[in-house]
């Protein structure tokens, strides 16, 4: 709700506008009534008598009667009415704003390998697809008006669920994301190309595709650098992840005598082939060795692909001086009719 005085507008939630003809309009009327009580003040002290005498002591016990007790009001009426003819030449109005906000959305697929090798737990105390699934959803929950998709793969990628702005039905499926959906296998050109195909259509300015993968390109009909040239004719932009630490890794092995044991092995990320997908794209590559390195990367991403949001604001305003006038008006008129009846004095 907002209050405006010619310019002046005061907003309930925000700060005050202020404007100069109002400010001169409430600092002329603040001094006329300043003035007014002031003349009002000396006139009552230092107000002289008509006719002098030598003892008043006996006039100064007399009682007074009521009406002059109360004959003040007729003052503080005509004040009060010279305040409210302020307010309203100041032209006082409510208004109420309305927002229209329009945006203009991010189309998002999001790439998840779920091969056997995301189970390397060097992001203690969790595995990789853990920790790659719980940055995701953080990344989910700060995206406004973006449609997102999410295309798990292994030897073969498909769509676990399509572009959508229900993000709630979408983080479910992110929680539904585990280890044997997809014979294993790395098939990074394939999810690429599943990406590409759910983007093709979209009439967005802005598509991108987020690829996360921790090892290189092992299966599938089309190669990773195929599908980055498709992406780039449809001018999808992909940002690459690698995750995991170089060298020997730990994975869990479940021993059929011993039971779950654990083995290292070498993990090797083809970063030569993500930098090329990247550039070939517009995009950036980005190595994430531990979970906070992952964190930050989404971050980053989330910075770069923002969603541009354009806000007009209107406001209807509804005039409030003839209330204040009407108001004034009654006081002057009651102030007058008092002073000539009730309050009336002789000369």
């Amino acid at each position: 709700m907002n209050i405006e005085f010619s310019g002046f507008s005061i907003n309930i939630f925000d700060l005050v506008d202020v404007n100069v003809p109002s400010m001169i309009i409430f600092i002329v009327g603040l001094l006329i009534v300043m003035a007014m009580l002031i003349y009002h003040i000396r006139r009552k002290r230092f107000k002289s008598a008509t006719i002098k005498y030598s003892d008043i002591r006996i006039v100064k016990r007399a009682a007074r009667t009521q009406r002059q007790r109360y004959r003040f009001l007729l003052t503080v009426l005509r004040i009060a009415a010279i305040i409210l003819f302020v307010v309203a030449f100041a032209r006082p109005r409510s208004g109420t704003e309305y927002q229209e906000v329009t945006s203009e959305g991010v189309d998002i697929m999001l790439l998840l390998d779920v091969s056997s090798s995301m189970q390397g737990e060097d992001f203690k105390p969790n595995n990789r697809l853990f920790v790659a699934k719980e940055e995701i959803k953080k990344f989910i929950n700060k995206r406004l008006n973006d449609r997102i998709g999410l295309v798990v793969f292994a030897r073969y990628a498909f769509t676990q669920c399509p572009l959508t702005t229900d993000y709630g039905v979408l983080l479910n499926f992110v929680d539904d994301v585990d280890f044997g959906l997809v014979e294993d296998g790395t098939a990074i050109g394939m999810a690429i190309a599943t990406a590409v195909n759910r983007l093709r259509q979209s009439e967005s300015e802005s598509k991108i595709i987020v690829l996360l993968t921790d090892g290189d390109n092992n299966a599938g009909e089309i190669d990773p650098i195929t599908a980055a040239n498709l992406a780039a004719t449809f001018d999808i932009k992909i940002y690459t992840i690698g995750v995991g630490k170089p060298g020997n890794v730990m994975f869990p092995y479940q021993d059929p005598i011993f039971g779950k044991r654990y083995v290292y092995q070498p993990t090797r990320i083809d970063e030569a082939s993500l930098m090329e997908i990247a550039d070939k794209t517009d995009g950036k590559y980005y190595r994430a060795r531990s979970g906070e390195e992952l964190e930050k990367i989404y971050d980053l991403i989330d910075n770069l692909e923002k969603t541009e949001i354009e806000v007009a604001a209107h406001i209807q305003y509804k005039e409030l001086f003839h209330y204040f006038t009407y108001a004034g008006l009654l006081l002057l008129v009651l102030e007058m009719f008092l002073a000539n009846t009730y309050f009336r004095k002789l000369p």
